[in-house]
């Protein structure tokens, strides 16, 4: 019987295997090393799919109901509610969560060609800021979608430390290093001394000198994004006759995954429809109308997460909105991207800088400041930290597979 360690991140899961004196990463989707966190309830053929096919078949218009970001449900009431699938029926959110768990498990079962029941699983710092009670809950119902699946031991471990393990590797002399993990739902930040001298120690928690977060990531980016540009077009923050801004609720809530499906309910719908006369400019409510009719919420917010990476890869892109109305197509650029994103980024730097004062270092005494997660991408953001920490060198990882590697590394050590 082996073992396996489980990166489930907001935006992609990997999941990483023992090999010999080493770890790989297990094929999750097709050649695939990394999936999409995303599940694809599919009413039309009764069937699930996940990752990249969970997005196409919402994509090519099935019937169904599409759930992402499933951790930042973790530590919320939300997790115990059921929510409907399209079909009539209705699942809990923590049972849809022990579903890609054990799509995870059966994956590294399959590469392992192993039963499974052991486990490291990763965690970011916090799971939900400054709510110590909610951060504990949010761990326990992660480890209660494991144990439902078949996963029997189970062993946490902070992602930004994992991440440290797997830059440690790679190194031939001791170095004190600020990961930076960035994804989809959290930003987390620890101060390790790492080493080829320290990595066959089990018991580590001497060398990680400081860890803290915030709930502030790449989601939190295609929010503001979606706020900025598409939801503008739709009335936010437009002004009704008497110049007081429209009622902000429903963009809010088309703007958040797990709560998008909120707005199509009958009721919703028919008290959205009586607020016509609020908007000075008519166009805004029938596309908000469109958008909510059609149930296009979630398409609209991924397109805000294509145009963010568009900019991110080359500066200018352009957000198709052919599907709300004809012909309606907006610019977006750096620029814009940057001013969206401020005040996250300002959080974000604070949490590194908060992380090494907490530590009692000068950040000049910082060697390395290693980049992991999905949002490392964002050009702005990795520089705002390098111009917070300047002495310290630079180094990028695997944005999508370091955390499940450096898990896999501590597994071996846990379970070995």
């Amino acid at each position: 019987m082996t073992y396996c360690a489980m990166d489930f991140g907001t935006s992609n899961s990997a999941v990483a295997l023992p090999d010999g004196d080493t770890v790989r990463l297990a094929p999750v989707e097709g050649s695939h090393t990394t999936l999409p966190t995303a599940v694809f309830f599919n009413s039309d053929e009764h069937t699930r799919a996940y990752g990249r096919a969970a997005l196409a078949e919402y994509i090519d218009g099935f019937d169904g109901r599409l759930m992402r970001s499933l951790k930042s449900i973790l530590g919320s009431a939300l997790a115990d509610s059921v929510t409907e699938l399209g079909d009539g029926s209705g699942i809990k959110y923590s049972e849809v969560i022990a579903i890609f768990v054990a799509y995870l498990k059966r994956c590294a079962e399959v590469s392992a060609q192993a039963s499974i029941e052991r486990a490291v699983l990763g965690r970011p710092v916090f799971f939900v800021d400054d709510d110590p009670k909610a951060d504990r809950l949010a761990e326990q119902q992660l480890e209660t979608a494991a144990r439902s699946v078949g996963l029997a031991e189970i062993h946490f471990q902070y992602e930004p430390i994992a991440a440290a393990f797997d830059y440690e590797s790679r190194l031939t002399n001791e170095s004190l290093v600020l990961v930076a993990d960035i994804g989809g739902g959290t930003s987390d930040f620890s101060l390790v001394r790492v080493g080829p001298e320290r990595m066959s120690r089990l018991e580590r928690k001497d060398d990680v000198l400081a860890h803290h977060g915030v709930h502030v990531a790449g989601t939190d980016f295609d929010r503001r994004v979606e706020m900025a540009t598409i939801l503008r077009e739709l009335g936010y923050q437009s002004l009704d006759p008497q110049g007081r801004e429209v009622p902000n609720r429903i963009y809010f809530d088309l703007a958040t995954w797990h709560l998008i499906n909120t707005v199509y309910t009958g009721k919703r719908i028919g008290e959205l429809k009586l607020t016509k006369h609020l908007y000075r400019d008519v166009r805004h409510h029938e596309r908000l109308m469109r958008v909510v009719e059609r149930r296009l919420g979630h398409a609209l917010t991924a397109r805000a997460e294509e145009a963010k990476i568009g900019v991110a890869a080359g500066g200018q892109t352009m957000i198709d909105l052919d599907d709300v109305e004809m012909d309606l197509r907006l610019a977006f650029d750096d620029v814009q991207l940057v001013a969206a994103g401020a005040e996250d980024t300002l959080r974000i730097v604070d949490a590194a800088r908060e992380t090494v004062r907490a530590a009692g270092i000068a950040p000049g005494a910082v060697d390395a400041l290693y980049f992991t997660g999905g949002s490392t991408g964002l050009a702005f953001l990795s520089n705002a930290l390098r111009d917070a920490f300047p002495e310290a060198r630079a180094v990028f990882g695997d944005r999508l597979a370091s955390v499940a590697t450096g898990l896999g590394i501590h597994a071996r050590r846990v379970f070995q």
